[in-house]
């Protein structure tokens, strides 16, 4: 199996009843007025969210980069501590951020620096380094999902919605 990366819209009475349920001071007032109920957006990445975040950022696994929105598009704003698996949200107020820096984030350049023993070395997950020969399939995953990253926030945009993530 493996811990995979899910993200998942979240309306802003949902973002309510989470923060509720794990005690999380709620900055969103006590009416709303959810127009975008009924939409359903999710994306799943799999296991490349480490060495995406790590090739966005620099950043390691499960420490989000404050103020850093293509951390943010990874790993979220805000981490849940008391849940039992990886879990954080994103506000739908940095969500345009995080299009904006994932439209000119310029992987294609990226992933012409990408190197399996810096993944190695930085002990990215999954432990998939050791076999060169499989560096073109890896690039190319790597490239779809951030592909369909930045178009699940897009729609996330365009559906004024925040963000839940699970990795598990």
């Amino acid at each position: 199996m493996g811990m995979r990366a899910t993200y998942r819209y979240l309306s802003d009475k949902n973002l309510k009843e989470l923060k509720s349920y794990y005690g999380i001071e709620d900055k969103i007032p006590e009416e709303i007025e959810d127009s975008h109920e009924e939409v359903e957006l999710s994306l799943n990445i799999d296991k490349k969210w480490d060495v995406l975040h790590f090739m966005l950022t620099g950043g390691r696994r499960f420490e989000p980069i404050k103020n850093e929105p293509l951390s943010e598009a990874v790993v979220g704003e805000f981490s849940i501590d008391d849940a039992s698996e990886f879990m954080a949200y994103t506000e739908k107020s940095k969500i345009k951020n995080i299009v904006f820096a994932l439209d000119y984030f310029d992987m294609k350049k990226a992933l012409e620096k990408f190197s399996m023993e810096e993944c190695k070395t930085a002990d990215l997950y999954p432990n998939i380094w050791d076999d060169e020969e499989e560096i073109d399939e890896i690039k190319e995953e790597i490239m779809d999902c951030f592909q369909c990253m930045k178009e699940f926030y897009h729609h996330i945009l365009e559906a004024n919605g925040n963000i839940l993530i699970t990795i598990c």
